[in-house]
């Protein structure tokens, strides 16, 4: 694409419209979030030589609209509202209107120009919500089994227990409906497989990596740990050399990664000799925890990439 004729451009999606801003030109209109709306963006957007869109993930609002674009071939990345707002503070933009917003997000497109990326199938979609939906009932259930330890009045304390064993059977069901979603399909199947050949892989975090990471085995383990939020962020500045730490990234995954790093210092030699190594040399148990973590990810990456399941021999 001629880069002078380049279009970028910023969605502001909400529950009943659509504001759009196109860079370089400035032009700015809206349409409606229905059928009737879509249609017409698509068609304004298919004139132009687009050379990026870009939407905020905005709690769902922004799903319908990603699958159209999508589905016009349009290239489309969806990002974290975050880096809009830090964006939009970097430059000074601190009103906010709908056409505002869209402004900045053009603009972010046009001067950062993240990565275009495919929109997700369907089944991946309802995996991914799937999985989010089970880490909110265990949540749940964490919060009011506290609140239980905690009661002294006998009823309320039943009332309770009856809500802990409604969520506990929610969840029972939960896991049986992704159970069979990962057994219906093929290329899922065989990815559960191979993740599980770990020793320290289990079922939940098979099914939260197969469906939170996409991405796994088709990019860099650079690129994959810096995703997850894994990779050490450098905090220098002149002559003084910070402390590295881990920052950003899919925290659900992170977490989930955690709790099988930890089962995998126990269970693998492979990790329980790598973690030994580092605590040995003087590193703080966290600290090799996340090393643990990213290189776990590493050896998961690799092992989907190849279609090659765990050996003992593997690094």
């Amino acid at each position: 694409m001629d880069e002078a004729l380049a279009v970028f451009v910023g969605i502001d999606v909400s529950k009943d419209r659509l504001d759009v801003h196109l860079r370089p030109s400035g032009e700015t209109f809206f349409v409606s979030r229905d059928g009737r709306g879509l249609d017409e963006l698509t068609a304004r957007l298919a004139a132009c030589p687009v050379a990026l869109v870009v939407i905020e993930a905005t709690g769902g609002f922004e799903t319908t609209v990603a699958a159209a674009l999508a589905g016009a071939g349009l290239p489309l990345c969806v990002v974290n509202p975050r880096q809009i707002r830090d964006f939009a503070r970097a430059m000074g933009r601190l009103a906010k209107t709908d056409a505002l917003d869209a402004e900045v997000i053009a603009l972010f497109a046009e001067r950062i120009r993240p990565q275009a990326r495919a929109v997700p199938a369907p089944e991946a979609t309802r995996l991914a919500e799937l999985v989010a939906r089970r880490r909110q009932i265990i949540e749940m259930i964490g919060m009011e089994a506290n609140r239980a330890r905690r009661m002294p009045d006998k009823r309320l304390a039943k009332g309770l227990a009856r809500h802990i064993a409604f969520l506990e059977k929610e969840l029972s069901e939960i896991d049986r409906t992704i159970g069979d979603g990962i057994k219906n399909s093929p290329a899922w199947r065989e990815t559960e497989t191979l993740l599980k050949s770990v020793p320290g892989i289990g079922d939940v975090t098979a099914r939260t990596l197969i469906a939170e990471v996409p991405e796994l085995g088709s990019i860099d383990r650079q690129k994959l740990a810096a995703l997850v939020g894994v990779a050490p962020m450098n905090r220098d500045s002149g002559m003084m050399r910070g402390h590295r730490t881990i920052v950003g990234g899919r925290t659900c995954v992170r977490n989930t990664l955690y709790m099988a790093a930890l089962a995998a210092i126990r269970h693998n030699g492979v990790f329980k000799t790598f973690y030994e190594r580092l605590t040995t040399r003087g590193r703080p148990k966290k600290v090799a925890i996340v090393a643990v973590i990213r290189k776990l990810l590493t050896t998961l990456n690799a092992i989907v990439r190849d279609n090659t399941p765990w050996r003992t021999q593997n690094p």
